[in-house]
């Protein structure tokens, strides 16, 4: 009877391990966090097709937004941890925490890959009446509470630019905000509004057309997509106490998902990520590419989490300490 025993309880850890390791059996969900035409649908949909290749089965992707990508993360949690739902977003959700927008962070999920890192530009209308960023603040300053400056809402990438811009320097502005980076660019070109930090993937070819005018790139180094365009350090040396800095574009499965399924999905977006078509587009783009994962991608996201909570904390527009939250202080 041992013997019998034995011989079935080896048979189903045989029959079981083959199952695990068949996934993907079915089309993969991805959930992105923000609308059509953003930088980080762009991303994604160009990153997939040839992990798609890779996996053998289709990706069909949706955009979920609202909430500062609020929408799809909490969709996401929702759905089982088996690899089947990735989670397609930006940086916003290490923000939720701070800002009152949630419980859950990017903690609560496997990074299958942080693919690329983006570098905030500040762009205006071309008839504004500055061309730098020197003459935007005494503008502004001038003018107290007339410039209108575009949002994506809290913890958004623009929200988090001006709360770096406002621990330097007063920026007496109105707030508008849109549902995404790519409504608030056209609102920015039809006059809605005067100002608006973005990512330069999102804006270089508005710039490029003389849609809008960039008046300074947040980083310690000139882009060379657009190289006489002067850093933000440049006039205020007091900016590279944050810089380099960016938004981050990256892959996510829900935290229990299977260890096969993880290490298959990164291999295929690691392959995918390193294919000379996407590595041209990040350059094209004006993107950092890291593609990286693992115990690499979670230190990142550690860090970036507590730069910039702590940076919209001390700026006013975090609605809780990070210390609440055991986020540490860099």
């Amino acid at each position: 009877m041992k013997h019998l025993l034995l011989s079935a309880a080896t048979a189903l850890v045989m029959t079981a391990v083959p199952a695990l390791a068949e996934f993907p059996e079915k089309d993969i969900q991805g959930i992105i966090q923000w609308g059509a035409g953003g930088s980080t649908d762009v991303v994604m949909r160009a990153v997939t097709p040839h992990a798609e290749d890779v996996l053998g089965v289709s990706v069909v992707m949706t955009n979920k937004t609202g909430g500062v990508g609020a929408i799809a993360t909490k969709y996401t949690m929702t759905q089982k941890a088996d690899g089947y739902t990735l989670l397609m977003g930006a940086e916003n959700p290490q923000l939720y925490k701070v800002m009152g927008l949630g419980d859950i962070d990017y903690s609560d999920f496997i990074p299958i890959a942080i693919l690329a890192r983006g570098t905030p530009l500040l762009v205006a209308n071309p008839d504004a009446p500055y061309n730098t960023f020197k003459e935007f603040v005494e503008y502004v300053e001038a003018h107290p509470g007339e410039v209108k400056i575009g949002s994506t809402g809290p913890g958004g990438l623009p929200s988090v630019v001006t709360a770096m811009m406002s621990s330097q320097v007063e920026l007496p502005v109105t707030a508008v905000p849109y549902d995404g980076d790519g409504p608030a660019l056209t609102a920015l070109m039809g006059g809605a509004i005067d100002v608006m930090p973005a990512v330069l993937g999102a804006a270089i070819e508005n710039v490029k057309a003389g849609r809008v005018k960039p008046l300074a790139v947040f980083d310690t180094e000139p882009s060379p997509l657009l190289p006489d365009v002067p850093t933000v350090v440049a006039d205020y040396p007091g900016f590279a106490t944050y810089l380099p800095w960016g938004p981050f574009f990256g892959i996510f499965v829900k935290e229990g998902t299977p260890d096969e399924a993880v290490e298959k999905l990164r291999a295929a977006y690691q392959e995918s990520a390193a294919q000379d078509d996407f590595k041209k587009l990040m350059d094209d783009r004006g993107f950092t590419l890291m593609n990286i994962t693992g115990d690499e991608a979670k230190e990142f996201l550690d860090r970036w989490q507590s730069v910039t909570s702590w940076l919209v904390y001390d700026a006013g527009v975090a609605k809780t300490s990070p210390e609440e939250f055991d986020i540490p202080k860099p």
